[in-house]
């Protein structure tokens, strides 16, 4: 299980200023989420994602805190890893994963971690480094962006044959080029952590002048709008438009 944020802006910001003065109650939630941190960015006129992750705890990393002051982006997704039980601590298994323009972060789990290689085009198989099911959800989401011969339809059709065919607690997840950010809320309320509260797995954003800013709760997010389960939100990067979409 972890914790989410990703944010686009109109011009080059930080996850702090996108955030909020809470950003740093988000920060401590890796004291439960303690099993890896990673940064990722990606401009609106570039084609490559940049990455930065370690299997440590955010809140106490010296590494966390310079990624963070680096990321001066107009696009970027922030992840703190708690480990699914029987998948190794390690900076292979720490979220982002990143793939030349694409950069993914995942809360949740998929049983078992292998269920879709069978579904991921032997282009991307050849890409795994990790163990983890959110490692394969990202290049299955890849491979029908491929087959769909598009961004967004190629997200909504990797997440519908999940709610068909997978055994799943959530595959909340956020993903992002530099043309499109999206949200994915997709999750089972009753399999949520016990420890977690009502709203472990929602989702919440919040669109101002400035961008578009996504995060999981547990922190102050005050005035944001929730991001109702079985929908994923998509921002358009040029335009920082959104809209809500029924998966």
């Amino acid at each position: 299980m972890c914790r989410l944020m990703g944010f686009v802006s109109r011009e080059k910001s930080t996850f702090p200023q996108m955030a909020g003065a809470g950003f740093v109650d988000f920060v401590a939630l890796s004291s439960i989420h303690c099993d890896g941190w990673g940064v990722s960015t990606i401009e609106h006129d570039e084609a490559t994602a940049h990455l930065d992750r370690a299997a440590e705890i955010a809140q106490s990393s010296k590494a966390f805190d310079v990624a963070i002051a680096n990321a001066n982006t107009d696009g970027g997704l922030l992840h703190l890893r708690w480990a699914t039980i029987g998948l190794p601590v390690s900076e292979n298994n720490a979220h982002p994963f990143v793939y030349q323009g694409y950069t993914f972060i995942h809360n949740g789990s998929i049983e078992p971690a292998t269920f879709l290689d069978p579904y991921i085009a032997p282009k991307y198989t050849a890409q795994i480094q990790g163990d983890t099911d959110s490692e394969r959800y990202f290049y299955f989401i890849l491979s029908q962006i491929d087959d769909y011969n598009g961004f967004e339809a190629g997200v909504t059709a990797a997440v519908k044959m999940l709610k068909e065919n997978g055994d799943y607690s959530s595959i909340n997840a956020m993903i992002m080029n530099e043309t499109t950010y999206i949200a994915i809320a997709e999750f089972h309320a009753d399999r949520r952590p016990s420890f977690g509260g009502p709203d472990y797995y929602e989702l919440k954003y919040r669109v101002s002048d400035e961008g578009v800013v996504v995060a999981s709760t547990g922190w102050p997010q005050y005035g944001w709008q929730d991001l109702p389960n079985h929908h994923m939100l998509v921002v358009d990067r040029e335009t920082l438009t959104t809209k809500v979409v029924e998966l």
